[in-house]
């Protein structure tokens, strides 16, 4: 049996919009880290932010390992376990017609979720 990786990732701006960057990190069994990534992605909002992060850490995690992914965005976590299927089902539409939001990222993170066992967890900010 594999074991279960437990991630954490996150995402940020100065300003909405501001000078944005996007963290995540793997944890080891022992509470130890793992391995850990962050980059900046110069002017972006804060949902971009938590996005890029999320997408980030699935881009390097083993797709048939599980995975406990923890994250401090509501929104973030809401985009890719809640709002998702109904948004592609109405043609990445929302509720009252609009475009998604971050589309491109959502769309990138649903590809890289399909097939995959992930868990969110939130985590309580700050």
């Amino acid at each position: 049996m594999v074991e279960k990786i437990i991630a954490a990732c996150d995402g940020a701006s100065k300003g909405n919009p501001g000078p944005a960057a996007w963290a995540w990190v793997i944890g080891r069994a022992d509470g130890s880290v793992d391995r850990w990534e962050a980059g900046p992605l110069g002017r972006a909002t804060n949902n971009v932010a938590e996005l890029t992060a999320l997408e980030r850490l699935l881009e390097v995690l083993d797709p048939d390992v599980p995975v406990e992914v923890r994250m401090d965005s509501q929104y973030a976590m809401k985009a890719v376990t809640t709002w998702l299927p109904g948004w592609r089902r109405k043609g990445w539409k929302t509720a009252s017609g609009s475009p998604v939001a971050n589309k491109d990222l959502v769309v990138r993170i649903d590809a890289l979720l399909t097939g995959r066992d992930v868990d969110f967890v939130h985590t309580p900010a700050h």
